[in-house]
């Protein structure tokens, strides 16, 4: 078995076929429905799935120009891959196991396998006034983007053949179920009441915690870190992190599911968070190194976004200065402190951004959660309500070990079946040649 996986590694390709023939015929049996939809509420949503779809091309270019110049495709192609695999996975049947019918509070039924029964009215248990087929693209557009978050932990060493099954597995096995918990109708961490307007614990914890799993499973690059060259292309990296913020304004203001008051609040804080999150990490860099660096605001920036998610819908611009100001501080500290003293290789510092950044943006919703901001979420410790604490530390806890579990079990298993790892020869040449046959760059003479 694994021998014939190894020289077909794009096998999965006819099962999705399967799966598409069989959703069809699924699908042939629904009755067109009769629309009844806002207009406006669903023009920003559809809007907002286009921003969010961005960001992970943008995250390409922010991957891609933080790594050596001979793997920059290889960035490239997965973020791709990702953007097509799952969008697939998640039309016959992720959406159906992260958000379909409840079972025993921990995962979907596939009673809408094949988006069987979504259709174009709303569906008001999760968005009322759009259509509920809007509601489903806009959620494929977080199931894309996760699993590429992931990719910033193993840049430039896992074979792609590999990288293509896992981001499939991690997608059905990890991403689905958690989203259901904290989303789904019927989800235990949605029911125990735990806040996460925008990602924070489904998208960012979830996805930064499985990054240190990989890390730690593949090892450290060859010549890490003493060998391991400077980024290759800056201004691509400040490219990607400037579409990133962009995009983000979707990622947290298209969670509202309308175009009011409550996509504008989310809105606004997200960009205060974001501002303050890189002027804090400049002057990090100014206080310590004597100097602030390109590298770092954009990296500051970006934790500033991660952080805000999960409370983008519950609080207001002072406290998304304070989230802003303490992701700043606590992501610092795990790239320049932790990933050192323990010395695994997080390439581009994916569980030391994303993971760090989602943690404290979890945890800080309970801190700074108000209902006067949104009176369907609850106040925060420093409004009066200190259980809200307790919940989001749980949610914290429980992704985290769920997750780096599950990842670091899917990972044993592929490299036992097909290896994990890129040849020491691949990984000396680049992974764009060995793994594409192409080059991002052509030098004349």
């Amino acid at each position: 078995m694994g021998k014939y996986l190894k020289k077909s590694p794009f096998w999965f390709f006819a099962v999705f076929l399967l799966f598409t023939l069989i959703a069809t015929v699924v699908a042939a049996q629904e009755i067109a429905p009769t629309p009844k939809v806002d207009t406006g509420d669903t023009a920003w949503l559809l809007t907002s799935a286009a921003l969010v779809l961005l960001m992970t091309p943008a995250l390409a270019f922010f991957y891609g120009g933080l790594v050596r110049k001979k793997n920059i495709l290889s960035v490239l192609m997965q973020c791709f891959m990702i953007t097509c695999l799952i969008t697939i996975q998640w039309v016959l049947f992720g959406y159906s196991l992260a958000f379909g019918p409840d079972v025993k509070g921990v995962i979907g039924s596939l009673a809408w396998f094949g988006l069987k029964g979504v259709g174009l009215d709303p569906n008001p248990a999760y968005a009322a006034t759009v259509p509920h087929q809007a509601f489903m693209i806009f959620q494929a557009m977080f199931a894309i983007i996760t699993p590429a978050l992931i990719l910033g932990a193993f840049a430039e060493r896992m074979k792609f053949s590999t990288f293509c099954i896992f981001s499939l597995l991690w997608a059905t096995l990890v991403y689905d179920p958690v989203c259901h918990w904290v989303w789904g109708v019927g989800g235990f961490l949605r029911a125990d009441g735990a806040l996460d307007f925008a990602g924070g614990t489904v998208v960012h914890i979830n996805a930064g915690v499985a990054a240190l799993a990989c890390a730690l499973v593949l090892g450290k690059r060859k010549g890490y870190p003493d060998k391991i060259s400077p980024p290759h292309n800056l201004p691509f990296a400040v490219l990607g992190a400037g579409l990133l913020w962009f995009g983000w304004f979707g990622f947290n203001g298209g969670s509202a599911l309308g175009s009011g008051s409550l996509a504008t609040s989310a809105f606004v804080v997200t960009h205060i968070a974001a501002a303050a999150a890189g002027l804090t990490w400049a002057l990090l860099d100014w206080i310590i190194n004597s100097r602030s660096t390109v590298l770092g605001i954009i990296t500051g920036s970006v934790a500033g976004l991660v952080a805000i998610t999960p409370a983008s819908g519950f609080v207001n611009p002072i406290g998304a200065i304070w989230i802003g100001i303490g992701v700043s501080v606590f992501c610092y500290m795990a790239v320049a402190i932790l990933k050192v003293k323990f010395g695994y290789d997080d390439s581009l510092d994916a569980f030391g951004v994303h993971g760090i950044g989602g943690m404290w943006g979890a945890l800080a919703t309970g801190l700074w959660a108000t209902k006067a901001v949104n009176s369907a979420g609850a106040n925060g410790l420093f409004y009066g309500n200190p259980a809200q604490f307790l919940i989001q530390f749980k949610a914290v806890i429980v992704t985290a070990v769920y997750s780096f579990v599950m990842t670091f079990v899917i990972l044993k298993v592929l490299n036992a079946v097909m290896g994990v790892r890129a040849s020491e020869q691949d990984e000396r040449i680049g992974l764009d040649l060995t793994q594409h046959r192409e080059a991002g760059y052509t030098v004349l003479e």
